[in-house]
């Protein structure tokens, strides 16, 4: 295959506009450091609370368009073992930030948190919620190699350049960008980025449709023409794998910092809240394309086409769906745009994982080691994080495994581990420290033992209807959702008993080692007392100037 000039010559000039906007984004956010009151580190985190709406929607929404959104959509609806009913990704997401924007963005943004381990930082104190912290920073280490590995597959095959080559100049680009302006970076390249997804994406379709290469998807929803109809079918023991899948997407969300890192760095409560309702349909809008070209690579006889015999998925390249039909149906200039689109789709989660990481590491685990640092000092950090993040993250793109197992363990701990923890966090008044421990080690523990297929992580907690596939056991039961739902009672139920045990006196006070009695005598430090006054100091980016 020859090297696709158009293409490459599209990369280039998106990554240079991107470098360029990533560039000015620093220089604005350096001279507002001078009027900070929170110092530079609230500067790189939170763009100094001062994000609008507009920049707001774009880069809420950018963040979750990522490349496994938009090639991710398109694959799964074209699988003929998945298909539409298992690719609900901007419903799920949408839903999501509807929730968000009525449950969690006001309760976060009111109190001026920096990170979402804030308020554990607040209520359980800076040690517990150091070694809590740890989840969700791996967790955003841990997406990025997903997907660095979905662009850099694509851009070999479209492309016909070097996997490494492509997966380690968009990281470096990302990189650079993040680390020159933090999250005013991050925001103004996103608006950039989703515009170009949008453009691009939206572009494309009068053309995929109007190419005459498939049969009317109408019909192929149905009905089986060249493979199983597009729409997919769930059967009876696929509903509790469904029902794993659509909340796991959803409420699972909820609990990792990219979302809310665009709730605390709005310029105030009801413009987060906007933020995540006007997302919320713009989502759906940019989901909608891939579902489209999708469909109508469901529905092409494909042997008619210059890519010919077998089709994508018999050939192994059923995760290239998308920029395969685009090829096959759209003018050469349309369709490196389209590349340049999938791109800023990658870039625009890219940035925002290593920016999250960066924040939870510094804010609750860095200060929680060093105490009062200086604020030069935590500038040095912030720096070292994201180079490291981003070296570490595409590093893994060397094991093998694929997006797929990436998005899982990376999904996996934020939903079973980290949303419990931040529900009874946020909107339980009985949750406690040893609440805290006893539900996290039984998270933990439960998830390794309904083992995990991907990563060859056996099963050893049967559920009921667990079934054999080829030598492995397979759960058909929602076990991610029992795992979550188990945490979520073991953090209730041992804070209210620990709380009882002490408060009553059955067990001496030197043993409580959380202060559960000091706790209920007394407002923890650094709460606010006062619900009525929303300005508050940031007690979690205390420094010495």
């Amino acid at each position: 295959m020859a090297l696709n000039i158009a293409g490459l010559v599209m990369m280039v000039i998106f990554y240079l506009l991107v470098l360029g906007i990533g560039v000015w984004a620093s220089v604005k956010s350096k001279k507002m450091e001078k009027n900070a009151n929170g110092g530079q580190a609230l500067i790189s985190f939170l763009a100094n609370r001062n994000i609008g709406l507009v920049v707001g929607i774009f880069t809420m929404t950018a963040t979750w368009v990522g490349g496994g959104f938009v090639i991710g959509i398109a694959e799964s609806v074209y699988d003929p073992t998945q298909g539409l009913i298992w690719t609900l990704i901007p419903l799920q997401i949408s839903l999501s930030f509807i929730i968000g924007g009525l449950f969690f963005s006001k309760t976060m943004r009111e109190k001026n948190y920096v990170s979402m381990m804030d308020p554990f930082q607040r209520k359980y104190g800076k040690a517990l919620t150091a070694v809590i912290a740890v989840v969700p920073v791996l967790s955003e280490v841990i997406w990025i190699p997903g997907l660095l590995i979905s662009l850099g597959a694509t851009m070999t095959v479209v492309l016909d350049l070097p996997f490494s080559v492509c997966v380690w100049i968009s990281a470096a680009v990302a990189i650079t960008y993040t680390v020159l302006g933090g999250l005013y970076s991050v925001a103004y390249t996103d608006v950039i980025q989703m515009s170009l997804i949008l453009i691009s994406l939206w572009l494309c379709v009068p053309f995929v449709l109007t190419s005459g290469i498939y049969t009317n998807i109408i019909e192929t929803a149905v009905n089986n023409t060249y493979q199983a109809p597009w729409l997919g079918h769930l059967g009876s023991s696929d509903v509790g794998r469904w029902i794993d899948h659509f909340l796991l997407m959803s409420v699972g969300n909820l609990a990792v910092q990219d979302f809310h890192q665009r709730t605390l760095s709005s310029s105030s409560t009801s413009t987060a809240r906007l933020i995540c309702f006007i997302a919320a349909g713009l989502v759906i809008v940019a989901g909608v394309p891939s579902l489209l070209i999708g469909a109508v690579a469901a529905s092409t006889d494909w042997n008619s086409t210059s890519y010919g015999s077998p089709s994508p998925y018999e050939r192994g390249e059923g995760a290239l769906a998308l920029p395969i039909t685009i090829s096959q149906s759209t003018p050469i200039f349309i369709f490196a745009f389209v590349i340049g689109g999938v791109a800023a789709a990658v870039m625009s989660s890219a940035d925002s994982y290593l920016l999250s990481a960066t924040t939870i590491f510094t804010t609750n685990i860095y200060q929680t080691i060093r105490g009062q640092a200086s604020d030069r000092e935590l500038q040095w950090v912030i720096r070292v994080c994201i180079v490291v993040a981003g070296l570490v993250g595409t590093s893994l793109t060397n094991l093998s495994g694929g997006v797929l197992v990436f998005w899982v363990l990376g999904s996996d701990l934020t939903y079973t581990i980290m949303f419990p923890q931040l529900v009874c966090v946020l909107f339980t008044d009985v949750s406690n420290g040893y609440g805290a421990t006893i539900g996290f080690l039984v998270a933990v523990m439960m998830r390794l033992l309904c083992g995990e297929p991907l990563i060859g992580l056996p099963v050893i907690l049967h559920f009921p209807q667990c079934i054999l596939e080829d030598g492995v056991y397979i759960q058909t039961w929602p076990f991610k959702t029992i795992c979550m739902l188990a945490a979520l009672v073991s953090i209730l139920l041992f804070s209210y008993v620990s709380s009882v045990l002490f408060q009553k006196g059955i067990l001496p006070e030197r043993w409580d080692v959380f202060q559960v009695r000091t706790q209920r005598e007394s407002p923890a430090e650094g709460t606010r007392e006062d619900n009525d006054d929303e300005t508050v100091s940031e007690p979690m980016l205390e420094t010495k100037h």
